[in-house]
């Protein structure tokens, strides 16, 4: 395709990084994961940032960690009733399911393409505990009235900001509004570890519960005095195999983390070459009579262009399809469509509130196309000019 979906930001540095890493001869996690880690709380305003091996691998540990913390105020436990969006990765639900929480679906904005925040006010009973809130490529949800909206009630936020980093709302970094917020730094995301992905949080007992987690819930990578714990083994020999919790192996490996350190000393100008991009996708589609395109809340990092077909168009999204494609784009659903009518909700334990109007139209009329690090003013006049002889 001429016009990707997703292509590399590497050069020399990344495969330097790599380097250093063949020449240490230490590839399992170690000192480059962990100043990646603190080089990512820097830049996004946390206190603590955790690199797992995918984004996917964060949204487990995160949900997982609210079941093993001691304040009862965080604490999960099963059957507890979770609001999530109905457009979103699948693994944004998966982990939810795998812990026994009971999903309620509620509708999205069909501009922003978040969570309907009138939708969820009524969504909200005595029984919420939680909202799963995802800024959908780029786009950070109004978390002022979020917060509103929750306000006098016991409710975590979780942020899933696997699409949307590097976003700001009111003048903060998306991903940090939530007890824990997640990231993904996969081939197609604004910054790329291989495989990887992070979670953050300024609760030191989760940061702890995390870091044994992570791997195999021994007590290996806490610190001495410790929230999990309180106290580590004084004899090293038996705490590198004392185990605590029931945890995973989702470490990542040293060369994630150095290609890590190179990538976000990128991610501004990333970032801003992706919203000069948006500039003028958003002005060349302006007034066009065929499609629904993102609207920004606060300042969105531009993940990709998302195109919904209007109703009132004479188009199907098929034919739209085979032209773009005819003209060397990449196109893909977005995200997952209406993920409550997918065939694996069978196992969930699920209710939906209301009616998934605007979740359904996404999911059959809906596409999008790649935005990326470099100008795209031929790729966008090229979009410009299918779209005007529509």
């Amino acid at each position: 395709m001429k016009y990707p979906l997703a292509t590399s930001s590497w050069d020399d540095k990344e495969l330097e990084a790599i380097q250093r890493v063949i020449r240490s001869n230490k590839f399992t996690m170690g000192d480059e994961v962990r100043s990646f880690e603190k080089e990512f709380s820097e830049y996004i305003g946390s206190r603590f940032s955790v690199m797992v091996n995918s984004g996917s691998s964060a949204n487990l540990l995160a949900v997982a960690s609210l079941f093993y913390t001691k304040n009862p105020k965080y604490k999960l436990k099963r059957g507890d009733e979770i609001i999530v969006p109905a457009v979103s990765w699948s693994t944004t639900y998966f982990p939810l399911y795998q812990y026994g929480l009971k999903l309620k679906f509620v509708d999205i904005d069909l501009r922003t393409l978040n969570l309907d925040l009138n939708q969820l006010s009524s969504a909200i009973t005595p029984r919420t505990r939680a909202i799963f809130a995802v800024n959908l490529l780029g786009n950070p949800i109004n978390y002022s009235r979020l917060n509103e909206l929750i306000s006098g009630n016991n409710i975590i936020i979780l942020e899933d900001n696997c699409e949307s980093m590097g976003a700001i709302y009111d003048d903060r970094k998306a991903g940090t509004f939530g007890l824990l917020g997640t990231f993904s730094c996969f081939f197609s995301h604004h910054i790329s570890t291989m495989e990887g992905g992070l979670i953050v949080t300024d609760d030191e007992e989760l940061f702890h519960i995390l870091l044994s987690l992570r791997a195999h819930g021994w007590t290996r990578n806490l610190p001495s005095l410790n929230k999990v714990t309180s106290e580590k083994e004084k004899d090293k020999f038996m705490d590198a195999y004392r185990f605590v919790l029931p945890g995973y192996n989702l470490r990542p490996l040293e060369m994630s983390g150095a290609i890590g350190r190179e990538q976000i000393k990128k991610l501004p100008k990333i970032i801003l070459e992706r919203r000069r991009n948006a500039e003028k996708f958003v002005k060349r589609m302006q007034g066009n009579e065929h499609f629904i395109i993102q609207q920004e809340t606060g300042v969105s990092s531009w993940f990709g262009f998302s195109l919904i077909l209007k109703e009132t168009s004479r188009y199907n999204r098929s034919d739209i399809i085979n032209l773009f494609q005819d003209k060397g784009f990449e196109v893909r659903p977005i995200v997952t469509g209406n993920f409550a009518k997918s065939e694996v909700i069978k196992y969930f334990d699920y209710s939906i509130h209301g009616s998934l109007v605007n979740a359904s139209q996404v999911d059959n009329n809906g596409l999008f196309i790649g935005n990326h690090h470099y100008p795209l003013d031929e790729a966008i006049d090229s979009l410009g000019s299918i779209v005007s002889q529509l």
